[in-house]
């Protein structure tokens, strides 16, 4: 063993090295296992909460229900190949293997053999037709399906990480959680979104509803859903868009007529305007907030973050990062970096004062 200028040993015995080895391993599993729990909890709590996670096994709209067929088919596909591959791989080692270690044989060649190289290239060719025929009929019956008059429009803005739903025809801008009537089977009513994006490439995703659509800057794409039951549907960001994209998640609650037309009449309200809350309004409205915010019946006219005038009425808060709550409401306006590391909200070093008068205020918005 080597010793340095101190007469400290160097050099480490090969026991030694694989003991500290496998602790530091250890160490750096548990440490990385701890931080990639830490950093799902918000979402997961959310989800569990809900008592809706995304499994698309479990389909609840047309789209869904043929994706998922389309899924069972090319399964049944594959896995017949599977199961004819290891099957004839496996008869071949145990039946064909060699008993003498000693004796190598050559195996019968079929080179130039007409049969076996049409059969090895043609039936191929037919799985992959067969295949790609029916997906591109399942595509085209869901790219291509026809638009009810009485379908509600809703335009998906996709930004940075939260979502923006725009409801056209009846004058409502929402965030994150989106609201649409249930579609029963023997009356369809089903929702068709337009999807943009206002600055990087997003994904929408409801497993349980629909597959996955890409929103594209400057390229306008489309997709539809009827949600056949009431419920939450939770989905989330797709395509990778930044460093919140895991955060950037997604609620569809699908409403009862009677529901539905509850939440539209609330959600086409003008902003509460509550005197004993006048304080906090104002330094709402003397701040950066209302640069990037819209309150309606205000002077915040904000477009580039999400729209307020209904806040309370949503049930998270971050696109989905944390519950909607006065004491969570309050620590994401101090520092959105404590729940969001990477959000383009600023934290906007306000006073403790300030903070309590801006959350009682945002707190009225229902």
């Amino acid at each position: 063993m080597s010793k340095n200028e101190g007469g400290t040993s160097v050099g480490w015995g090969l026991s030694q090295v694989r003991q500290v080895g496998s602790s530091v391993n250890r160490s750096a599993i548990r440490a990385w296992m701890a931080m990639g729990a830490l950093s799902i909890l918000p979402g997961v709590a959310v989800a569990e909460s809900a008592g809706s996670i995304p499994n698309m096994m479990r389909p609840e709209a047309t789209p869904a229900h043929q994706i998922l067929s389309l899924t069972f088919f090319v399964l049944l596909i594959t896995g017949s190949i599977f199961v004819v591959v290891a099957g004839l791989l496996t008869v071949a080692i145990v039946r064909f293997r060699s008993r003498n270690a000693g004796t190598v044989v050559e195996p019968p060649q079929i080179y130039g053999s007409t049969q076996v190289e049409l059969a090895w290239t043609v039936v191929p060719v037919l799985i992959v037709a067969v295949l790609f025929l029916t997906t591109a009929r399942i595509i085209f019956a869901i790219q291509d399906a026809p638009k009810p008059k009485d379908a509600l429009d809703v335009t998906v803005v996709g930004h940075q990480f939260w979502w923006e739903f725009r409801y056209p025809a009846l004058g409502i801008v929402t965030a994150n959680e989106l609201h649409v009537p249930v579609s029963p089977v023997d009356h369809p009513q089903p929702t068709f979104l337009k999807l943009l994006s206002a600055d990087v490439i997003h994904s929408f995703w409801v497993p349980r509803l629909a597959g996955k659509t890409d929103l594209i800057p400057n390229h306008e794409n489309t997709m539809w859903i009827d949600p056949h039951k009431p419920g939450l549907y939770l989905g989330q960001c797709a395509q990778f868009c930044g460093a919140q994209h895991a955060m950037m998640l997604l609620r569809v609650y699908v409403d009862t007529p009677t529901e539905y037309a509850a939440w539209v009449r609330n959600q086409q309200k003008p902003a509460v305007q509550d005197p004993a809350v006048a304080a906090g309004r104002r330094v709402f409205e003397t701040e950066a907030c209302m640069n990037c915010h819209r309150i309606a019946g205000t002077a915040a006219t904000g477009v580039f973050g999400p729209d307020l005038t209904h806040l309370m009425s949503r049930s998270t808060i971050a696109s989905g990062a944390t519950t909607n709550t006065p004491e969570h409401l309050r620590e994401w306006i101090k520092d959105p970096a404590h729940y969001k590391d990477g959000a383009l909200m600023p934290a906007m070093q306000l006073s403790d004062v300030q903070l309590d008068q801006v959350t009682a205020y945002l707190a009225t918005l229902k």
